[in-house]
């Protein structure tokens, strides 16, 4: 009988010795308090189980904290007829009709959830018996309310830095790639809520996912969100992986079909590294072909469209798990200044704003997006609070990121936004000339934003948030707002701490797998392959030119994979590299050439200027050439503004291989273009050239 009892008690005491493990044994004295399955807790979304359903469980600690927990467990089900559980907490529906309550315990601690089954409705004229349908009944009570009681157990100074998020591109400046130890220092003092990751910081798949893992080793309580800007196009920072042609490839594919995929595809790599948010996609509206920041990371011009597709990019995204961010709020398409620059400002009113700009943001929040990010944009419209600039005394509106009306008025109260908000990156120009590190900081916060997102100076600004928390100047309910919805979406995506997590070395593995898989490059090829335009072709394309007859290539180094391209399929091609209008004997070599094709990429409006020298360079190729020119813009679609007489002219929206060889397999007649414009291209005096929707076909 004695040695019965000593059981329960020696699994809980190797539970209660395992609950803080390397970084998490933070004192002697923290000790587990109760078990429950991850399920039950109100932020855990649980749908209806399609065959199975993987079951979860928690310990908790006195000090606030949770832990998945896996060895030890025992689980059964009350009612096998109904569903099954394996050893491990998968459940399995047998095919009964029925209740059946699934419980686990650690040899102390128990609890239990309930699997409901029971007949879909059947269609019209359905035979047989209808499908059933499980789904999970959760148990309610103080004991799952983990968020709340975490909260409670925080320091002030703990909140805050949940809110914090820098990022360590560069130490002393070298590349960061892997976790020094000052920066792990800095992670565990000011108790950091995430980091996000650039280029520089993400160079092959076995280093990412060790840099990753060891940045989860360093928290302490909870596990950071490691975030990234992976849109694709543009704005891929993976140096290994599929290369997606961004969104206003996807915006000329008009399918929601080949853009969720490919959020799925970015989802499952960042997944499989152990990065857990994307600051994707951008649902902003591209409706200036003068704006020099957004451009091809819209989807396109129309708010329908861009609703769309960044519901359904953001639906493969979070389905992986990976948490997505909807930006820039309230809209950056319509600015012609860069706010990593400057200060832009859009001049509309609420009921345009709605109408347009704010469409696509609403639609994201009906599709529970995770996160919503900030622009460094002023809406005087929306509000016209005046503020003095630290740049040079002049008076400026307030920036969305600071307004309380814009964050909190409009996105919350009037749109009914209930998840995180985050700045974007603190130290762009919009908000670092005007606004000093810790008063925008402040700002920031008091307006509604939970996370700030790369503050200038992690010391300085941690220090300026104590204090206002201190002297009253921000709420203790406002931190503690901000705080719970961090958790709650950390609770929601599973990003939790583990107390027998996965090795490294099975992580690295497993991302091997999946980081560039044949599966995604088959997802990124078909992207690219339809979103290929054609907007004019006056009986030159396709090219079939005989082995013996030449081919031109002309443009600056954007172009050289192109080349590269044309030439894989035709071996008589040859390659002009030109910044600027060619030589006499540059242009001789055009006039031996069945056709010229000519590269053009541009970012700005002073690109795309006809007086530019790329621009100048191509309208000279058009004048002297006596073979047919073929215009092709590698990013974006607006070049032809600058040479209307062109005789044909693509656009491919991203300067990724796949891409390129997209472009190449359709300028030789390989694959029929079937891309649509995702915008309006005008010509320089302002009018419609090509409408919204045009396209040209073989």
């Amino acid at each position: 009988m004695k040695k019965m009892l000593l059981l329960p008690m020696l699994i809980t005491t190797l539970i209660i010795s395992s609950f803080y493990t390397g970084a998490e044994k933070t004192s002697a004295e923290s000790f587990v308090t109760d078990l429950v399955i991850l399920q039950n807790v109100p932020e855990v979304e649980v749908g209806t189980i399609a065959g199975s359903l993987q079951l979860e469980a928690v310990h908790l600690a006195d000090k606030g904290q949770y832990q998945l927990t896996r060895t030890n467990l025992s689980w059964h089900s009350t009612n096998k007829t109904v569903a099954t559980v394996d050893l491990d907490g998968r459940v399995s529906v047998a095919g009964k009709p029925g209740k059946t309550f699934i419980h686990v315990t650690d040899g102390t601690y128990t609890d239990k959830v309930a699997i409901h089954v029971k007949p879909g409705a059947k269609t019209k004229g359905e035979k047989g018996k209808p499908t059933l349908i499980a789904s999970v009944i959760k148990e309610s009570g103080d004991r799952y309310q983990l968020i709340d009681r975490a909260i409670e157990k925080m320091t002030m100074e703990e909140k805050v830095g949940q809110m914090l998020m820098p990022d360590f591109r560069k130490w002393n400046g070298q590349n960061v790639t892997t976790l020094l130890p000052e920066i792990e220092q800095l992670v565990k003092e000011y108790h950091l809520g995430g980091v996000i990751l650039f280029r520089e910081n993400v160079v092959t798949t076995e280093q990412t996912t060790k840099l990753v893992d060891d940045y989860q080793q360093a928290a302490e309580k909870h596990n950071l969100l490691m975030t990234i800007d992976q849109e694709g196009g543009i704005v891929t920072r993976l140096q290994s992986g599929t290369d997606m042609p961004g969104n206003m490839a996807l915006g000329a594919t008009r399918s929601t079909e080949i853009t969720e995929n490919v959020g799925r595809a970015i989802g499952e790599e960042l997944s499989a590294l152990g990065i857990n948010m994307n600051f994707a996609p951008s649902f902003d509206i591209n409706n200036n072909p003068d704006n020099p920041v957004i451009g091809v990371r819209s989807f396109g011009e129309k708010p329908e469209l861009v609703a769309d597709l960044g519901v359904a990019y953001t639906k493969g995204l979070q389905q992986t798990g990976t948490a997505a961010t909807a930006k820039h709020f309230p809209g950056h398409g319509d600015t012609a200044v860069d706010s990593h620059l400057g200060l832009p400002s859009v001049p509309y009113d609420l009921e345009r704003l709605k109408a347009v700009e704010l469409y696509p943001f609403q639609k994201a929040m009906e599709a529970n997006i995770d996160a919503i990010m900030t622009a460094h944009v002023t809406f005087p419209k929306i509000d016209d609070t005046k503020v003095i600039s630290q740049k040079d005394g002049t008076e400026i509106n307030l920036p969305a990121t600071l307004s309380y009306k814009v964050l909190t008025e409009l996105m919350r109260e009037d749109m009914g936004y209930e998840g995180v908000i985050f700045t974007d990156a603190l130290n762009m120009q919009a908000i670092a000339d005007h606004f000093g590190p810790v008063d925008a900081v402040i700002r920031a916060v008091n307006a509604g934003t939970d996370i700030v997102l790369m503050p200038v100076g992690l010391e300085q600004v941690a220090a300026g948030l104590y204090e206002a928390v201190r002297s009253g100047e921000i709420s203790q309910e406002r931190i503690d707002a901000s705080a719970t919805r961090i958790l709650s979406l950390k609770m929601k995506r599973g990003i939790l701490k583990e107390e027998s997590p996965v090795s490294l070395a099975e992580k690295t593995a497993n991302a091997l797998q999946v980081v560039g898989s044949e599966q995604h490059k088959q997802i990124e090829k078909q992207a690219a392959e339809k979103s290929i335009t054609l907007v004019k072709n006056e009986g030159v394309l396709p090219l079939a030119p005989t082995p013996e007859e030449l081919l031109v290539v002309v443009g600056n180094s954007s172009s050289a994979e192109l080349y590269k391209e044309i030439k894989a399929r035709h071996e008589q091609t040859v390659w002009i590299e030109a910044t600027k209008p060619l030589t006499a004997s540059q242009l001789e070599t055009l006039n031996t050439a069945q056709a010229v094709i000519v590269g053009t990429s541009t970012s700005s409006l002073s690109q795309r200027s006809p007086g530019s020298d790329q621009m100048k360079l191509i309208n000279q190729v058009i004048a002297e050439s006596q073979a047919p020119v073929v215009g092709v813009a590698i990013r974006n679609p607006y070049d032809i503004m600058a040479y209307p007489e062109i005789d044909a002219y693509l656009t491919q929206y991203s300067f990724r291989t796949a891409s390129y060889k997209a472009m190449a397999a359709t300028i030789m007649g390989e694959l029929n273009p079937t891309g649509k414009l995702p915008v309006t291209i005008p010509n320089l005096a302002g009018e419609v050239f090509y409408e919204y929707g045009h396209s040209v076909s073989y």
